[in-house]
């Protein structure tokens, strides 16, 4: 049984914290990592560490963001270090290390496919975002204006501004409560979600234009290989929000975008609505993630890509009818 009084005992006797989330890290990850770091710091006298592997400009009006640390040196033992809305502990990359060495460490996620990687794990697969957890750790009375924003940005994003599936009346008394201590909702929506650069318009729009529906309308995919990323000078923040605009195409059930890292090496990710597990696919293939939100990794062309996932969207579509 997880303890949070326990927990926060222990970081009350500890010298050096760390926090870190994982790689490609997307709004619930900075948000929490952010929240608990303004958490700690705010009533606690530790040192703390916060590693996150790198940081979008839209994130750095966050308190906290300056301290960030993007790259991952040698560090002594952390007296208790937290592993971040990592899904397993692959996805901490560089920040393995730590986790090992630390005397005491935490997992503190909501992705269902976890398996407990940590001394200490709490998962909460029924929450929409890390940062809800986090709330619920937190008492109301230490958090403070700082903190807040950072847990209210992160649940904006892993609902999609509240209108995913996994948004249940938990998470909108959450979102309220955070509001009290004066977080600008306005501020976090526009800044973060749905503004976007001139160049993020572009490749939206290339992406929407190039893409394709198959299984009678029900799949979407649309795909960007190397060359297009060179034209571009695309980093990996530019296809952020590409995903979730495909998965609005009427009639679609599952939207794929298909990024390519390395020669024939094709990032996944994948978005269903209402019946598909993409989680299981993805899970299938060494990735994982949420039931309507997931990724993994897959080699060879981009047909063979699109016909591996297919075909498992079609077998489970195949099960549920």
């Amino acid at each position: 049984m997880f303890d949070k009084e326990v927990m926060w005992q222990t970081v009350s006797e500890a010298a050096r914290v760390g926090i870190a989330g994982h790689i490609r890290p997307d709004g619930d990850c900075v948000g929490s990592c952010l929240g608990l770091y303004n958490y700690i710091t705010g009533n606690y006298s530790c040192e703390v560490d916060v590693f996150i592997e790198e940081l979008e400009e839209d994130f750095s009006f966050m308190r906290g963001s300056e301290k960030v640390i993007t790259t991952f040196p040698d560090e002594k033992p952390y007296d208790v270090f937290f592993a971040i809305d990592c899904g397993d502990i692959e996805r901490l990359g560089k920040a393995e290390k730590y986790l090992k060495k630390a005397v005491v460490s935490y997992c503190i996620d909501h992705h269902g496919t976890n398996p407990g990687f940590a001394g200490e794990n709490l998962i909460v697969p029924e929450a929409a975002a890390t940062a809800e957890v986090l709330f619920d750790l937190a008492d109301p009375e230490k958090i403070t204006k700082n903190c807040a924003e950072c847990l209210y940005l992160g649940i904006v994003h892993d609902t999609g501004v509240f209108k995913h599936s996994n948004t249940t009346r938990h998470t909108m008394e959450v979102a309220g409560a955070l509001l009290e201590y004066g977080v600008s909702s306005q501020k976090v929506i526009d800044e973060t979600f749905y503004e976007k650069t001139y160049l993020q318009n572009q490749i939206l729009g290339r992406c929407l234009m190039e893409s394709i529906l198959c299984m009678d309308g029900k799949v979407i995919i649309s795909a960007v290989d190397r060359k297009i990323q060179a034209l571009y000078g695309l980093v990996s923040s530019d296809t952020d929000g590409v995903i979730d605009q495909l998965r609005e195409t009427k009639g679609v059930e599952v939207a794929i975008l298909l990024k390519e890292m390395n020669p024939r090496v094709w990032r996944v990710s994948m978005r269903s609505r209402y019946t598909v597990d993409v989680a299981a696919i993805c899970s299938k293939f060494g990735g994982g993630g949420h039931v309507r939100a997931a990724g993994c990794m897959l080699n060879g062309s981009v047909h063979d890509v699109i016909n591996t996932l297919t075909r498992e969207i079609e077998a489970q579509m195949g099960q549920n009818e």
